[in-house]
């Protein structure tokens, strides 16, 4: 396994890391992702751990807390081995307090995500979204203070927009306060919005990407394509609406690339499309899911070898798209303005 800097900080982390939405299945969106309970997401982990995975990213929202406890459970005896990344800002209760990250709920959050994991300490604590009414200085206070008494050691984002993200890191270097090292993504070969703002911010601002749902919301996995359907098991037929969209036409011209890319290699679609994430820049982490262990150890298998120059850049021209202005005509191109947009 391979392992890099989470941005400008000194956290080393694989390059693939496990994602815990499967664990738990309650609710309308996460019982579709699956149902891991505690005796399966041991064996996950088990897996994990013997190919040098030992990342591990949940939220509070996951499964409203379950996901958390089923990890804590799969770790018990070996938190020394594993690092816990979690997120926590979406709403957990119909309160006016059970939502955002105000002072009160970073506080009581980080204490109830502690308790389910049954760990003393987050290795990577993100803010599942922004809240526009707590001010930022408010809130990087909290995780400041959060961070001395020993609770929290780094601190991320996720779903943040890119002045969101340069007006915290601004207030924190001006008041001397712990700065987010982490940005958690979505990024995909169908979906590559991350590269028009906040991959260049990244790059320059020294943010690690940790990518979220690297094939697609599962529309890469080889499932689906051009003649073929979406499986009558798919859970895309509950859970597409929560997820990012994607045109059919652009969706099928990928596959047929990915397709002839998996004959030339012998890899799997998923294997090729995990693969091309992680030669973009700023990617410290992807973070892959399984609902067993089949598509567990098929995902592990996309590192350890590289696509070729050529496969990359077939796999860079179906997927690439015009951004959308002030970014042209200074197309967005591996976190550099390039004054020609694509053909």
């Amino acid at each position: 396994m391979e392992y890099r800097q989470l941005g400008r900080s000194g956290l080393r982390v694989p390059v693939l890391s496990l994602g815990t939405g499967t664990f738990g299945g309650q609710g309308p969106l996460f019982s579709n992702w699956g149902t891991t309970d505690a005796l399966e997401a041991t064996s996950l982990i088990d897996i994990c751990l013997e190919h040098g995975v030992n990342l591990f990213d949940s939220a509070d929202v996951y499964s409203d807390g379950a996901s958390e406890t089923v990890l804590g459970q799969a770790i018990k005896g070996r938190r020394d081995r594993v690092m816990i990344s979690t997120k926590l800002g979406l709403p957990m209760g119909e309160g006016p307090n059970d939502y955002g990250t105000a002072r009160g709920r970073l506080i009581t959050g980080t204490e109830q995500a502690l308790s389910r994991l049954g760990t003393d300490y987050i290795d990577l604590l993100q803010l599942h979204a922004f809240d526009a009414y707590t001010p930022i200085k408010e809130v990087l206070v909290t995780l400041d203070e959060l961070i001395r008494a020993g609770k929290i050691r780094y601190i991320g984002v996720s779903n943040f927009a890119g002045w969101q993200i340069m007006k915290s890191l601004s207030i924190a270097e001006r008041h001397g306060l712990s700065r987010y090292v982490a940005n958690q993504v979505y990024y995909s070969l169908v979906g590559r919005d991350y590269e028009w703002d906040l991959m260049p911010l990244g790059k320059d601002q020294g943010l690690g990407a940790m990518v979220w749902s690297p094939l697609g919301w599962g529309r890469l996995t080889g499932k689906i394509s051009r003649n073929t359907p979406i499986p009558a098991q798919s859970r895309l037929h509950e859970t597409s609406q929560f997820g990012p969209p994607v045109e059919e036409a652009m969706l099928y011209d990928i596959v047929d690339v990915l397709s002839e890319i998996a004959s030339e290699t012998g890899k799997t679609v998923p294997q090729i499309a995990i693969n091309w994430l992680l030669q973009r820049p700023t990617v410290s982490s992807v973070i892959i899911g399984a609902r067993n262990q089949q598509q567990l150890i098929d995902n592990l298998g996309a590192v350890g070898w590289s696509l070729s120059d050529d496969q990359i850049a077939r796999l860079n021209k179906v997927s690439e798209r015009m951004p959308p202005y002030p970014h042209y005509p200074y197309y967005i191109q591996d976190g550099f303005a390039r004054l020609n947009p694509p053909a």
